[in-house]
């Protein structure tokens, strides 16, 4: 099979044309924070458009995994990286020679960008060659590389550059000064004065001696004199500057598309790559987790946020990890507990699991099985907007109806404490019913709330905890365990808040 993308194993994958719309869970889900820290200092390869879009084929997302794991052996990785820069360099040259004023400056500085064009290629080639990539995605270029190098096309061109730039070497001329006069002449074999008078003065050298040189700016820009000089020069040696000349408009596409695209594309490994490198070095776990588009069997052990784990570790702060996992006809996780104990921060973590598995990258977490979703929707409470003239319950019943009417057996369905605005009964009965619909469609989901009786409406329904520490109701260990709710821990922490603990009322009542 002919080799198609770096990123895309087909063409029905990607890449994306244009821009992509910012999915609508990334708000709610941080990944709008993680992607931009990602593709920060990447300006110039435009990588968002590839961390918005999902792939939805197992094969395409192991396409990427092999690819990932082939990026992990420095032999590749410094190939790649010398590759960039060198290609970042060419494209340094081209606007360099966008910007200046003298035409032959500006083909000057064309040649030199496709002279490093050409070294870049044959690099990179020779550098995949010894390594090997054992990939399907990087093999397939390796090979698809060689063969484009071992074309007429990319033969003309390093001909033509080589050939260009020997011709110009080989141009020599003299200049005479007298006043305000410049005279360009034909090089005749004369002496190099300057040669013979540093030669006069090296027997006087007595040892290193105070560099008194005037360091001379250049700037990229010719003067009019300089210009001068070198059309001078070109109408005394007509033969090399018509072939210079020549060369730009001979060759004004030589950048191939596969190799641009390739320099763009393997960036996106390269950038998350980084990012993720904190979190490793702080000995948190990443995984290739296996996926599937029919199995809705998942688990993650030692599962964390992403994003929140990337802020700790720049503050040298721990990041706790928690196990989750669906067997069987298990399909929703219910978690509850006490304010501020990690019940939204483990919805986070379940949809940035599969969003990141979708992308065919390393999941934050060990021994990984997830589930290829089509569709990811969330659900996360919001401040009333005033401007749109609903009640907050109104607008949460909105949007779960919008979701529960998109949604299909293979989405993913995340809600975190919605219809808190409404009594206690009647946001029991209408999280009944939303959570029968997602029973009935059999999506995966979590809902995080203060319900606990929701935890018991089904062998589709898994209770989670997140815990206190023992003894100290106040205190959050930001473990989510794999519990019944009994009610206590959460009771006591609010009593705790508002004072109303037993301790807490034997004291006022006392004084």
């Amino acid at each position: 099979m002919a080799f198609h993308s770096i990123l895309f194993e087909l063409p029905g994958d990607g890449p994306p044309r244009g821009d992509v719309a910012e999915p609508d869970f990334f708000g709610d889900l941080n990944l709008d924070q993680v992607v931009n820290d990602i593709t920060r200092g990447y300006d110039e390869y435009r990588l968002m458009p590839f961390f918005r879009t999902e792939l939805k084929r197992e094969s395409a997302v192991t396409y990427r995994h092999e690819i990932m794991r082939d990026l992990e052996r420095s032999e590749i990785a410094g190939g790649v990286q010398a590759f960039a820069l060198s290609m970042r360099k060419m494209r340094a040259y081209l606007a360099q020679a966008e910007h200046l004023y003298y035409p032959r400056q500006k083909q000057w500085w064309f040649l030199e960008a496709a002279a490093q064009y050409c070294l870049a290629a044959k690099a990179l080639c020779d550098a995949l060659h010894e390594a090997t990539p054992k990939s399907k995605g990087l093999a397939g270029f390796a090979g698809w590389l060689r063969d484009y190098l071992d074309g007429e096309a990319f033969a003309a061109l390093l001909r033509d550059v080589e050939e260009a730039k020997a011709a110009l070497d080989a141009v020599r001329y003299c200049i005479h000064l007298r006043g305000n006069a410049v005279t360009v002449l034909d090089y005749d074999g004369e002496n190099d004065y300057s040669a013979y008078v540093l030669g006069i003065f090296e027997r006087f050298k007595q040892g290193d001696v105070k560099d008194h040189h005037v360091e001379l700016k250049e700037w990229p820009e010719m003067n009019h004199v300089e210009a001068q000089i070198l059309d001078c020069a070109a109408e005394l040696n007509p033969q090399p500057f018509e072939r210079f000349s020549r060369f730009r408009t001979q060759h004004a596409d030589y950048l191939d598309v596969t190799v641009e695209a390739f320099d763009r594309e393997i960036q996106f490994y390269v950038a998350y790559h980084s990012y993720i490198q904190p979190c490793r070095d702080a000995g948190l776990p990443f995984s290739y987790p296996a996926v599937s588009s029919t199995g809705k069997s998942v688990r993650c052990d030692a599962a964390f946020d992403i994003a929140l784990a990337r802020k700790l570790c720049a503050d040298k702060r721990p990041v706790i990890c928690n196990d989750l996992y669906l067997e069987g006809p298990e399909r929703l996780f219910v978690v509850s507990g006490p304010n501020n104990g990690g019940k939204t921060t483990f919805a986070r973590t379940f949809g940035q699991l599969h969003f990141v598995a979708s992308l065919g990258c390393p999941v934050p977490g060990s021994r990984a099985s997830l589930f290829l979703y089509d569709r990811l929707f969330a659900h996360f409470e919001r401040e009333e907007n005033t401007a749109d003239l609903r009640g907050k319950l109104q607008d949460d019943l909105m949007r779960m109806h919008d979701i529960l009417s998109h949604a299909t057996p293979r989405s993913i369905i995340l809600m975190n404490e919605i219809f808190s605005s409404t009594t206690l009964a009647d946001a029991l009965f209408l999280c009944r019913r939303i959570i029968g619909k997602i029973m009935e469609l059999d999506a995966l989901g979590v809902c995080v709330t203060f319900i606990e009786e929701l935890a018991q409406l089904g062998p589709q329904t898994v209770s989670m905890v997140s815990e206190i520490a023992p003894g100290d109701p106040s205190a959050r260990t930001f473990r989510v365990r794999r519990r019944p709710a009994d009610g206590r821990a959460y009771a006591v922490s609010v009593a705790g808040q508002y004072g109303l603990t037993g301790e807490r009322l034997r004291e006022r009542l006392a004084s």
